[in-house]
């Protein structure tokens, strides 16, 4: 995360298999954070219509963002209460 000044705030690497902007796509709003890939990663998107056709068609899909989520707002609330 880049301040509006340019001074980095936060940087979270990630691995293979990684979902970027979940919050974003399921409230159908731009991503809010920069991402960059180092040279040699492969990267796939899935816009927001696709992104919906795959949750009501795969359930299981859906159960794993909803895991996903549930995983980022304890770790939010983690941080806002100073236990991270």
């Amino acid at each position: 995360m880049i301040s509006p000044s340019g001074d980095e705030l936060m940087s979270m690497p990630v691995s293979a298999g990684s979902v970027l902007g979940l919050p974003a796509v399921v409230g159908n709003q731009p991503y809010s954070l920069t991402a960059s890939a180092l040279k040699g990663a492969e990267l796939a998107f899935v816009n927001g219509e696709e992104f919906s056709a795959l949750m009501l068609s795969t359930p299981s899909l859906s159960m794993s963002v909803l895991r996903i989520l549930a995983a980022e707002v304890r770790n939010a609330r983690s941080a806002i209460s100073g236990r991270l």
